[in-house]
Protein backbone atom coordinates (compact mmCIF):
# COMPACT_ATOMS: atom_id res chain seq x y z
CA UNK A 1 0.00 0.00 0.00
CA UNK A 2 1.31 3.51 -1.09
CA UNK A 3 0.12 6.82 -0.59
CA UNK A 4 -1.36 7.20 -4.31
CA UNK A 5 -3.31 3.66 -3.64
CA UNK A 6 -4.33 4.29 0.20
CA UNK A 7 -7.96 5.81 -0.42
CA UNK A 8 -9.12 3.28 -2.65
CA UNK A 9 -8.31 1.08 -0.25
CA UNK A 10 -9.94 3.21 2.31
CA UNK A 11 -13.40 3.55 -0.08
CA UNK A 12 -13.04 -0.26 0.19
CA UNK A 13 -13.55 -0.39 3.74
CA UNK A 14 -16.35 2.37 3.84
CA UNK A 15 -13.93 5.23 5.08
CA UNK A 16 -15.55 9.13 2.79
CA UNK A 17 -13.28 10.29 0.92
CA UNK A 18 -13.71 13.60 2.65
CA UNK A 19 -12.18 12.39 5.89
CA UNK A 20 -8.42 11.64 4.58
CA UNK A 21 -5.98 14.09 3.13
CA UNK A 22 -3.21 12.71 1.35
CA UNK A 23 0.04 14.87 0.30
CA UNK A 24 -1.22 17.87 1.76
CA UNK A 25 -3.04 19.43 5.35
CA UNK A 26 -6.56 20.06 5.55
CA UNK A 27 -8.98 20.94 8.92
CA UNK A 28 -11.28 18.52 10.05
CA UNK A 29 -9.19 15.57 7.78
CA UNK A 30 -6.76 12.34 8.79
CA UNK A 31 -3.48 13.95 7.18
CA UNK A 32 -1.02 11.61 5.09
CA UNK A 33 2.12 13.74 4.64
CA UNK A 34 5.55 13.21 3.14
CA UNK A 35 8.13 15.35 5.75
CA UNK A 36 10.39 16.85 3.22
CA UNK A 37 12.63 17.52 6.21
CA UNK A 38 15.46 15.12 7.18
CA UNK A 39 15.07 14.27 10.74
CA UNK A 40 18.74 14.72 12.48
CA UNK A 41 20.01 11.05 10.89
CA UNK A 42 18.94 12.77 7.48
CA UNK A 43 16.18 10.63 6.97
CA UNK A 44 12.95 12.32 5.87
CA UNK A 45 9.84 10.66 6.81
CA UNK A 46 5.95 10.16 6.72
CA UNK A 47 3.60 11.95 8.89
CA UNK A 48 -0.13 10.87 9.92
CA UNK A 49 -2.18 13.13 11.89
CA UNK A 50 -5.39 14.39 12.53
CA UNK A 51 -5.79 18.03 11.41
CA UNK A 52 -8.25 20.58 13.38
CA UNK A 53 -8.21 24.32 13.41
CA UNK A 54 -4.97 24.01 12.44
CA UNK A 55 -3.57 22.19 15.14
CA UNK A 56 -1.88 18.29 14.49
CA UNK A 57 -3.31 15.54 16.74
CA UNK A 58 -2.39 11.70 17.34
CA UNK A 59 0.72 12.47 15.33
CA UNK A 60 2.99 9.77 14.09
CA UNK A 61 6.13 10.13 12.32
CA UNK A 62 7.13 7.07 10.42
CA UNK A 63 10.78 6.21 7.79
CA UNK A 64 8.60 4.20 5.55
CA UNK A 65 5.80 5.08 3.15
CA UNK A 66 3.97 2.13 2.99
CA UNK A 67 4.52 1.60 7.39
CA UNK A 68 2.59 5.31 7.37
CA UNK A 69 -0.01 3.85 4.86
CA UNK A 70 -0.52 0.74 7.12
CA UNK A 71 -0.56 2.70 10.06
CA UNK A 72 -3.45 4.75 8.62
CA UNK A 73 -5.14 2.26 7.42
CA UNK A 74 -5.70 0.22 10.55
CA UNK A 75 -6.55 3.03 12.92
CA UNK A 76 -9.06 4.15 10.28
CA UNK A 77 -10.44 0.14 9.59
CA UNK A 78 -10.48 -0.18 13.40
CA UNK A 79 -12.78 2.89 13.97
CA UNK A 80 -14.96 1.11 11.56
CA UNK A 81 -14.99 -1.96 13.00
CA UNK A 82 -15.83 -0.57 16.71
CA UNK A 83 -18.90 1.21 15.15
CA UNK A 84 -20.56 -1.83 13.31
CA UNK A 85 -19.45 -0.56 9.52
CA UNK A 86 -17.65 -4.04 8.96
CA UNK A 87 -16.71 -7.16 10.53
CA UNK A 88 -15.33 -10.54 10.54
CA UNK A 89 -17.61 -12.56 8.01
CA UNK A 90 -19.78 -15.11 8.99
CA UNK A 91 -18.86 -19.15 8.00
CA UNK A 92 -21.05 -20.03 5.44
CA UNK A 93 -20.17 -16.51 3.38
CA UNK A 94 -16.64 -17.59 2.89
CA UNK A 95 -17.41 -20.25 0.16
Amino acid sequence: MKAETITSWLDAVGIPAELVSVGTEADNTWCLIRDEHPDENGVTGWEVFWREQGNRYDWARFTNEQVACHYLFGRLTWAQVARGAVGVLKPDTLD
